[in-house]
């Protein structure tokens, strides 16, 4: 009794939700989201297995250890479970908005709190280009030297501004809004189910291997990859430096 119009035909699939389009009484496009019927218990199931390869995986095998397969699938749940939940995700997409209130760079889509719940989400419909269509983003006047360098300062204001991130940027989620009506061109981001942040600790170290990775100075690279705990602490900074050299170049 909330829409004038709710397409029953998906506009898009994914194994987790749906999404459809509909209008609103006042006349607002919107996209409603809806967790498919059952669907958690069928993932917990699948966990459940990925639990016990993962357990056999570490037993009998030295190399799979250094993995750490437990870690990757406890991540993963975490990460999964969360997705269920879309009025976490709609909190998710609220903040991100806030962050950008002004922005001439990027465009977050207002959620409709009213009519969200944990299963089902309510969000402003966008238009946009896909970020992958080059072909169409050139035919619309999209000059893409201005595109790569708005994309790069985005993610990094909201990584070392905001330490609040959209950790889920794949193409089918970035969309572009080519200039029209005196309006400046926008990136437009969707799916809102990951995101994360740093601690200020991890972004200095981000920030100090950037400028030795741009400056090429592949034995800082090596020592704060070190310092930083994200290598196991005996690795040799010499040996990691040479194959850090190795793939940069």
């Amino acid at each position: 009794d909330i829409f004038t119009r709710f397409d029953e035909v998906p506009l898009a699939s994914a194994s987790i939700a749906q999404v459809h389009t509909a209008t609103l009484k006042d006349g607002r496009e919107m996209i409603v989201k809806v967790v498919r019927p059952d669907i958690e218990k069928i993932i917990r199931r699948d966990l459940g297995l990925m639990h016990i390869i993962a357990g056999m995986a570490e037993n009998y095998s030295g190399q799979m250890q250094r993995l750490k397969p437990g870690e990757v699938v406890r991540e993963f749940e975490r990460t999964l479970i969360d997705e269920l939940d879309l009025m976490r995700e709609a909190a998710n997409a609220s903040q991100l908005r806030r962050n950008f209130t002004g922005s001439t760079l990027l465009y977050v889509p207002q959620v409709e709190w009213r009519y969200t719940a944990r299963n089902v989400m309510v969000m402003e419909r966008i238009t946009g280009i896909p970020i992958s269509d080059t072909p169409a983003l050139k035919l619309a006047g999209v000059d893409l030297k201005w595109l790569a360098e708005a994309g790069v300062e985005v993610f990094f204001t909201q990584v070392f501004r905001d330490s609040y991130f959209h950790a889920d940027m794949h193409p089918g989620n970035i969309f572009v809004r080519p200039a029209t009506n005196g309006e400046p061109p926008r990136i437009v981001v969707v799916d809102f189910g990951i995101m994360s942040s740093l601690s200020e600790f991890d972004k200095r170290y981000l920030a100090d291997n950037f400028l030795a990775f741009l400056n090429k100075d592949y034995q800082k690279v090596a020592e704060l990859h070190v310092q930083s705990g994200w290598v196991p602490a005996g690795t040799r900074v010499d040996e990691f430096e040479f194959a850090i050299r190795t793939v940069w170049e």
